[in-house]
């Protein structure tokens, strides 16, 4: 079996994280940038950053478009943190004027949980990668608050969703590249397999 071709998003954020997990998975990294190197992956991350900054940039570099027609036409893409509400068809909290490429049918509210001075690390339940606890690190995370019927919701802390997957679209509030967990980037790269 071919690895996996898989771009992450590389405008802004935590690019290189990603791009060595993938590597330690066996997957071809490709930094995408513009829409001819988005046309040559078969699924894209959307790292963690600040996803107002991601949303403009993504526009400036003529991006905005080519992603969100490659979620429609069921490209596998994972979204951490900022990746999570770029994913997100509604967000609350958002700065104004601030977009979103779309696709996952949940509300997020943007840093949630406070500012960088609240991030924490937790241990969550993910029964779907199963019986061992994720290690989760949150840094100004937002929250699912509402999620449409096709959502499944992988992890939940008291306040809401913080893990979710829909069809071709996976999302998480948290940052497993940071803690050193591959099991959302393993599930990730079945979605780019079975695609």
């Amino acid at each position: 079996m071919n690895a996996p071709r898989v771009g992450v998003l590389a405008l802004q954020g935590d690019v290189r994280e990603h791009a060595r997990v993938l590597g330690d998975l066996g997957a071809e990294v490709v930094l995408v940038r513009r829409p001819e190197e988005l046309a040559s992956v078969d699924g894209l991350i959307l790292p963690g950053g600040e996803s107002s900054v991601i949303d403009k940039l993504s526009r400036s570099f003529g991006m905005q478009q080519p992603i969100r027609a490659a979620i429609s036409e069921g490209m596998p893409v994972y979204g951490t943190c900022a990746g999570m509400i770029l994913l997100a068809d509604r967000i609350l909290g958002g700065i104004d004027g601030q977009q979103t490429f779309g696709g996952l049918d949940v509300t997020v509210r943007r840093n949630a949980f406070g500012g960088q001075t609240e991030s924490f690390e937790t241990f969550l339940d993910v029964p779907a990668l199963g019986p061992e606890p994720v290690p989760a690190a949150f840094i100004r995370a937002p929250l699912v608050v509402e999620v449409g019927d096709g959502v499944e919701v992988l992890a939940r802390v008291p306040e809401g969703a913080v893990a979710v997957e829909q069809r071709n679209l996976l999302a998480t509030a948290f940052h497993p590249e940071v803690s050193g967990e591959h099991r959302f980037h393993r599930r990730f790269l079945e979605l780019v397999r079975a695609a």
